[in-house]
């Protein structure tokens, strides 16, 4: 039985705290991730018309929570890591690309967009080694259902970490607890699926070690990336403010359905007429057959005396789509994300039109990149660590692409004004969005080309009696 005593250096307390709270927040991620991937709840009917409308139900779902939470995902875009001076870090960049970390990221942040957090983390690569015969760094993305981090009460950092995962090939659970200096292996101790169990008797240790295994890496190697949480408060996804309004478009969709099913078209009546009724013989039912089927050369005819004949006007469905216009101009608003991504009647709209409307939105992105910023410096520094590098990352910079929206007419307009003025050609290609190694290779490029240049121009001639200044030879 695991030990229990409220100790955070105890990595069993520790183990069943974290692990409780994961399996307590999971209900609600997996609520999020409904919401992102447009399966919220289905919109709610009177209890008689249930059975009659429940396909109207999953058919009235749009999904306006994923674009909510990609189109901030599609602004992030990390290029890179340089040093404290701006300059390419080689080592950084290599460890960068080994860990594909150009694609990886967008996991991460897709996560924190549509579950409130993401996680990378970091430790010895199974077959890549530096040139010290250190094992390389290996970085990985991590689901928020199978990683959690607890923090330090009085400083805010984070102190101890936890991924826990069940192996669908031999049906375990494994779990390790992370601290600055060592982790803590644990396995269930009976194959358990895909749920996993938080009791005391539920896990066994597994390290050889009592004191856990060391590592060198000077801090918990798993990092997390919450999205933009206010202080005090646990973060929550992109759309986490728009749930509400998600649930009354789906709603106004499912009454403007219903109502262009079943009243959308002129409907028919009929007065005067009997109608033959017939009795079925096994369950006694009486239904009353329908003479009357409309077509372009069908003639309805009646043989009662005062039969009439007549049609309902058509429900008016204009009132439902200015609704349905309303309510997503609310989500996108309140959620801060540019009105064009649902055009309505915006059309042949100006670059300038639309650098106003992404004002708002870039400046959330802005917020996000700030954030995340920080995170990917304590990865690349857990990284220089794992390979035995003594530099320290968390002075160095993340180049993150612009995202602002510009077009190549305004950003190369830009970039000529700028070097009109004096702006060195690599700040200039930072602006413009190039990765560290492009801008190196765009430098070193201009520099080529000006050498070969000077190299082509004429000789100046050699001094003679005839061109020779006397005054400067005092002659």
């Amino acid at each position: 039985m695991l030990d229990e005593t409220p100790d955070l250096d105890n990595p069993d307390f520790m183990l069943l705290r974290l692990g409780r709270r994961m399996r307590k927040r999971a209900g609600v991620l997996d609520g999020w991730w409904q919401y992102y991937r447009g399966r919220p709840p289905l919109p709610e009917l009177p209890k008689n018309a249930e059975a009659a409308f429940i396909d109207f139900q999953r058919k009235a779902r749009t999904n306006f929570c994923g674009l909510i939470a990609n189109a901030t995902v599609h602004r992030l875009l990390a290029l890179g890591v340089t040093g404290p001076d701006g300059t390419p870090d080689d080592k950084a960049s290599r460890w960068w690309q080994a860990n594909r970390l150009d694609s990886r990221q967008t996991l991460v942040w897709r996560c924190g967009m549509a579950q409130s957090v993401g996680y990378m983390l970091v430790g010895p690569h199974p077959r890549l080694v530096e040139d010290n015969k250190r094992p390389s760094p290996l970085i990985t993305p991590e689901h928020p259902s199978e990683c959690i981090v607890e923090y330090d009460p009085e400083t805010g950092e984070p102190l101890v970490g936890l991924k826990a995962y069940a192996n669908d090939i031999d049906g375990y659970g494994y779990a390790r607890v992370y601290y600055d200096d060592r982790s803590f292996p644990y396995r269930t101790a009976e194959r358990c699926g895909s749920r996993l169990p938080w009791g005391p008797d539920s896990w066994v240790y597994v390290g050889d070690q009592d004191d856990g295994e060391l590592h060198d890496l000077g801090r918990m190697p798993l990092i997390e990336f919450a999205r933009a949480p206010d202080l005090g408060e646990d973060p929550e996804p992109e759309f986490a403010c728009v749930m509400d309004a998600q649930d009354r478009v789906n709603m106004g969709l499912l009454n403007r359905m219903a109502a262009s099913r079943y009243s959308g078209f002129r409907q028919k009546w009929v007065k005067g007429h009997k109608f033959a009724k017939r009795r079925n013989q096994e369950t006694g039912l009486i239904t009353v057959e329908q003479p009357f089927t409309p077509g372009p050369n069908t003639v309805w005819v009646s043989e009662g005396e005062n039969a009439q004949f007549g049609q309902l006007d058509a429900t008016d469905l204009s009132g439902f789509l200015k609704e349905h216009e309303s309510d997503v101009r609310d989500m996108l608003i309140v959620s801060q994300t540019p009105a064009y991504y649902y055009a309505s009647d915006l059309i042949n709209i100006s670059a300038d039109t639309v650098s106003a409307l992404d004002l708002m939105h870039v400046a959330k992105v802005r917020e996000h990149i700030a954030s995340f910023g920080e995170g990917l410096e304590d990865v690349m520094s857990l990284a220089a660590a794992q390979a035995g590098v003594p530099e320290d990352y968390t002075e160095a910079t993340v180049r993150w692409a612009n995202p602002q929206y510009l077009s190549p007419a305004v950003q190369a307009d830009a970039a000529t004004k700028l070097a009109s003025i004096g702006y060195p050609l690599d700040v200039i290609a930072e602006d413009l969005g190039e990765s560290p190694q492009r801008v190196r290779r765009i430098t070193a490029g201009a520099a080529a080309a000006k050498l070969l240049a000077a190299s082509l121009l004429p000789a100046a001639p050699a001094p003679t009696a005839g061109n020779v200044d006397e005054g400067a030879t005092g002659g």
